[in-house]
């Protein structure tokens, strides 16, 4: 009898579902009910509203056993079902029950009874609830972005979409940002590792629907709330793309603490493992824990006896403070810096002996394969001729003349380089190439320019 208690107050009528106060009733200002969009639509949508509580209403058993009603229903091919086609489809459910469902939907309009051909009618209600519900028995995925993203990417080829679906579906981008934060943030390997395979799940579902969020953002101008939207869902998606790199980071963090226990080739994290296998850690100690140290029980004259012999020991007195020590002059030393190459005062120095040439006659332009690549007895390795190359430039500049050393030494050399534009081949054991060139002894025009060779290996 208890087990059909809850069906006698089903036969009894719906409950609740008529004679309720009306949602303007809620508010403080009626009239805000009226001037708000989203309120309107909540009310023109009343009839799907009192189905869904005629479907959800009452004990959880019974609203289970409507929902799968519902489903078996809806997932039948016939739109029309005679009373002994629904006795053979549920013939698993007592006919008390089986009535008891049947007069709710036809209450609630999810089905339609027709007199003459004594025969339930699935109505468009119905059909709009199970586009509703079909999630519930669906199998959906752990997350919940797969059907987010299906649902925007539908109804935006459709025509239907709006700016609140997008609204959400930029709600769950941002809470998995968050939670992916999170586990970064624990440092957990374990935790990072499930976060990562998360995130890689929702990389992959937002760069399949990349091109309709894209298609989104550039077909939402001039709707406010829609483009207003979608702008917030590219900078979200961008977010969460973004965080590849970190959790890259903090998996190489990962790995460069894991420790390997001596040759074995056993990890901290295969530990871990199999600590999390164990349902009680403690029965790990087993034997190895002895007895514990039991506690002395001393008389008050003993305890005196050790008190007094305390303070009469003999202890170290501290020492007198010593004087700071004095003055000292501070010990000579060397300042060293960094030598220049000698390759910069090797070439300072073969200029100004060709320039001593030039002086007395010989102002011939020189070859600057003979000044980069070195004499024949000694050549020159790449490194030194690619550095003397970098070099040239500091001839004739204005700034670097004005300084002292070897750098204003060669910048003050009464020669100018001049590169042209074909490759000329060496026998050379480091250089097979060099662009041609000439040293001219006589200063360069203002609107001559000098370019840096580049040494071919």
């Amino acid at each position: 009898m208890n087990r059909l208690a809850p069906l006698s107050s089903e036969l009894s009528g719906v409950i609740g579902l008529e004679g309720e106060a009306p949602l303007a009733d809620y508010f403080r200002d009626a009239d805000h009910a009226s001037d708000s969009p989203l309120a309107w639509q909540i009310e023109q949508q009343a009839a799907q509203i009192d189905a869904l509580r005629g479907l959800f209403h009452g004990p959880a058993g019974l609203v289970r056993l409507r929902l799968w009603v519902f489903m078996t229903l809806m997932g039948q091919a016939q739109a029309a079902l005679t009373r002994e086609e629904l006795d053979q489809l549920f013939h698993a459910l007592r006919p008390e029950a089986l009535d008891t469902v049947l007069k709710r939907f036809r209450d609630v309009g999810l089905l339609s009874w027709d007199e003459t051909q004594r025969r339930h009618g699935i109505t468009s209600l119905a059909q709009q609830l199970t586009a509703l519900l079909s999630p519930l028995t669906s199998g959906a995925s752990e997350d919940e972005l797969a059907g987010l993203l299906g649902q925007v990417v539908g109804a935006n080829r459709l025509g239907t979409l709006d700016g609140r679906q997008v609204q959400m579906l930029q709600a769950q981008l941002e809470r998995q940002h968050s939670e992916f934060q999170d586990a970064i943030a624990s440092g957990s390997e374990f935790r990072l590792r499930e976060a990562r395979k998360r995130y890689d799940r929702a990389a992959r579902l937002i760069d399949r629907a990349s091109e309709a969020i894209t298609a989104i953002i550039s077909n939402s101008r001039g709707l406010v709330a829609l483009e207003k939207a979608a702008r917030g869902l590219g900078q979200a998606q961008s977010r969460l793309l973004a965080m590849a790199s970190q959790f890259n980071r903090a998996l190489q963090q990962v790995d460069r603490q894991r420790v390997t226990l001596g040759t074995t080739g056993i990890t901290s994290t295969d530990v871990k493992l199999w600590l999390q296998t164990l349902a009680s850690l403690d029965s790990l100690a087993g034997q190895a824990m002895g007895r514990p140290v039991s506690l002395a029980a001393l008389a008050p004259h003993e305890m005196l006896d050790v008190t007094e012999a305390e303070f009469e020991r003999d202890r170290p007195q501290a020492g007198a403070p010593e004087p700071l020590p004095a003055a000292q002059p501070a010990p000579e030393g060397l300042l060293d810096t960094v030598a220049l190459p000698q390759e910069l005062a090797e070439l300072s120095s073969l200029l100004a002996q060709w320039g001593l040439q030039a002086g007395q006659g010989n102002s011939a332009p020189r070859l600057l394969a003979d000044t980069l690549l070195g004499p024949a007895d000694t050549p020159s390795r790449y490194a030194q001729v690619a550095y003397k190359a970098q070099l040239l430039p500091l001839l004739g500049d204005a700034q670097a003349q004005t300084l002292a050393g070897p750098t204003g030494d060669l910048a003050r050399q009464p020669w100018r380089a001049e590169w042209g534009n074909e490759l000329q081949a060496h026998d050379h054991p480091a250089v097979s190439h060099l662009t041609q060139g000439l040293l001219h002894p006589a200063p360069p025009t203002p609107t001559e320019t000098t370019h840096a060779a580049q040494p071919h290996e």
